[in-house]
């Protein structure tokens, strides 16, 4: 994720970086001026179409579509965007049930109860191990040397391993219960706190496994194609050749937007403007530390 000054507004429009949408759309840009270009001459010099040509009527068209192609646009770019907040208050709850796991392990165990170790390193690794699996990367085995030899005898990288991290930790809980060391009621406390966890969990893959329907996406696409390809045979007749350049920018402006939608709208991906799961998991193993 991207950081930033937001006051700096200024300055925004000279600032490029690699995934500003002018990169991704610049041959496309190219394009649509040449094709714009080509219109104007066809239309002022080939065809020498007079001002009662019924082309100049297309405006009306395009006056028409406007407000629906910008409704669409507002729904697609909210809907990413709901999906990208939903996604970080998930990384928010795992910080949360985190730390409340961590305090409340910290108050129950003695100093000397090697479970508080145990626990400092599953924590973390559960933070760890959802990153890698939202990200559909393979789990590096080395994020688990430090847990308890059982632990890592039953892992299976190539299963769920946030699930059998969850388990282990639930286990556990459930064997300070047995063993008496905490209360029914302190293990049913803790027992909310791991269930948070593949809440969590669960609500990031829902997200992660439901992407925006394909027609969907399709048809804006499309839609903003059809529309600009159309604009410069009405804008000819008002704007001469300076409709290459306000085509140009009106394609950018529409496709910027539905290119921002896409790239948010799966957010535990690896894009410059996905959220920084590195960080947070690498945040919570920090916490974790200061509070076991």
């Amino acid at each position: 994720m991207i950081a930033h000054d937001p006051q700096k507004w200024v300055l925004a429009p000279t600032h490029f970086d690699r995934s500003d949408t002018i990169r991704k759309l610049f041959p496309w840009i190219l394009l649509l001026c040449a094709y714009s270009g080509g219109i104007a001459w066809l239309e002022i010099s080939y065809w020498k179409l007079g001002e009662q040509s019924h082309v100049r009527n297309l405006t009306i068209m395009h006056t028409l579509l406007g407000f629906v192609i910008s409704f669409l646009l507002v729904f697609r770019t909210n809907t990413a965007y709901e999906r990208w907040w939903e996604g970080r208050k998930l990384w928010g709850n795992l910080v949360n049930s985190s730390r409340n796991l961590a305090m409340k392990l910290a108050s129950m165990l003695p100093e000397e109860d090697p479970h508080r170790n145990y626990f400092q390193k599953l924590i973390p690794a559960y933070a760890m191990a959802l990153k890698d699996h939202l990200r559909a990367e393979k789990t590096r085995i080395e994020l688990f040397e430090d847990l308890p030899a059982h632990v890592q005898q039953s892992l299976d990288l190539e299963k769920h391993v946030p699930n059998q991290l969850a388990l282990a930790m639930l286990q556990l809980a459930n064997q300070l219960a047995t063993e008496e060391q905490i209360t029914g009621f302190q293990f049913l406390s803790l027992n909310n706190e791991l269930q948070a966890f593949t809440d969590v969990c669960g609500a990031c893959e829902r997200i992660k496994n439901t992407p925006i329907p394909y027609s969907y996406s399709v048809f804006i696409k499309k839609f903003i194609l059809i529309y600009v390809a159309t604009l410069p045979f009405s804008l000819v007749f008002t704007l001469g050749y300076l409709v290459i350049p306000v085509v140009a920018f009106v394609f950018y402006v529409l496709a910027s937007l539905e290119l921002i939608a896409e790239e948010i709208e799966e957010p535990f991906g690896g894009d410059d403007n996905d959220l920084p799961l590195g960080k947070i998991a690498r945040n919570i193993e920090v916490h974790i530390h200061e509070i076991i």
